[in-house]
């Protein structure tokens, strides 16, 4: 199961949230980005279950992460992450 997670930072923590993301495992792609959203993550899991508490117990509690918007990915067209 892949999911985008678009994260909102404080701007002075911009540094330490892209640290703290780039070392979960679960975390394969990560864009600092311009545009609504500061920074665009894409999660690998086995489930909703795993999800939820990826995004409740380690994304959500990294320190200048503000909020979070995520879109779960239904089926890939192209460029699949899965094959990587």
């Amino acid at each position: 199961m892949l999911v985008f997670v678009n994260i909102f930072v404080d701007s002075p923590m911009m540094d330490t949230v892209l640290q703290n993301l780039n070392g979960l495992d679960e975390v394969v792609g990560l864009y600092e980005v311009t545009g609504e959203f500061d920074i665009i993550s894409i999660i690998k899991c086995k489930d909703i279950e795993e999800f939820r508490h990826i995004l409740k117990d380690k994304i959500l509690k990294i320190p200048g992460v503000k909020s979070t918007v995520s879109a779960v990915v239904l089926h890939t067209h192209k460029g699949n992450i899965n094959d990587q």
